[in-house]
């Protein structure tokens, strides 16, 4: 339990360059301005119908998806919170740099070239086992009997029909995140030979 709170060096860099390259994806998608992730798109929604303030329903609903994933035995862990924090911070700073470009061809590019810098940040930070984020959380805890790349697209999509119930808008960076993310995550796994399940040896973490 302890190499889960302290994670090695280089658990712990993989864990912080995800995130910043996963916020940077996340800063991408928005500067598009072509849909949100299902995910925000819920927490939108929410915000929307309630009056409450964005951070603070963020903070609810991934308290709440989290909390569901460790009734499946998917412990959060210090990448739980850094993920959520950093994440954040990042794309606030990202958004300060980028613009929407005016021509919707240029946001299809930008929507398109988010997609890998998404991918490889999830990869990453997940691949650290230091414990996953509210979403990928969700996901990952019906995996097995459910392929991870499955189970994404379901929380996605889940979140986006019922942010969109309640007011929030969809777009095509919203079907794209639903149908492709997914795939493109365990793809990119795979490529990078890395494990997203957050199940971990504490010997061989001490050991790397």
């Amino acid at each position: 339990m302890l190499a889960r709170v302290i994670p090695s060096p280089r658990r712990t860099a993989m864990l912080l360059l995800g995130c910043v390259v996963l916020g940077t994806g996340v800063a991408m998608l928005l500067a598009a301005d072509l849909g949100s992730d299902g995910y925000s798109t819920l927490v939108n929604g929410l915000a929307l119908t309630t009056g409450v303030a964005f951070w603070i329903v963020n903070l609810v609903v991934g308290a709440v998806f989290v909390t569901m994933a460790m009734l499946r035995k998917v412990i959060p862990g210090i990448g739980t919170v850094v993920q959520v924090v950093l994440v954040g911070v990042v794309v606030d700073v990202a958004l300060g740099l980028l613009t929407t470009p005016d021509d919707l061809v240029w946001r299809a590019v930008l929507l398109v070239a988010a997609f890998p810098v998404l991918a490889i940040g999830i990869a990453l930070y997940l691949g650290s086992h230091t414990g996953a984020g509210p979403a990928e959380a969700a996901a990952l805890a019906w995996d097995p009997p459910v392929a991870f790349r499955w189970t994404y697209s379901v929380v996605q999509g889940g979140g986006a029909l019922g942010g969109w119930l309640l007011g929030a808008t969809v777009g095509a960076g919203t079907l794209a995140v639903i149908f492709l993310l997914g795939p493109a995550v365990d793809l990119t796994a795979r490529m990078m030979r890395v494990d997203l399940h957050q199940t971990m040896d504490p010997v061989r973490e001490n050991a790397t």
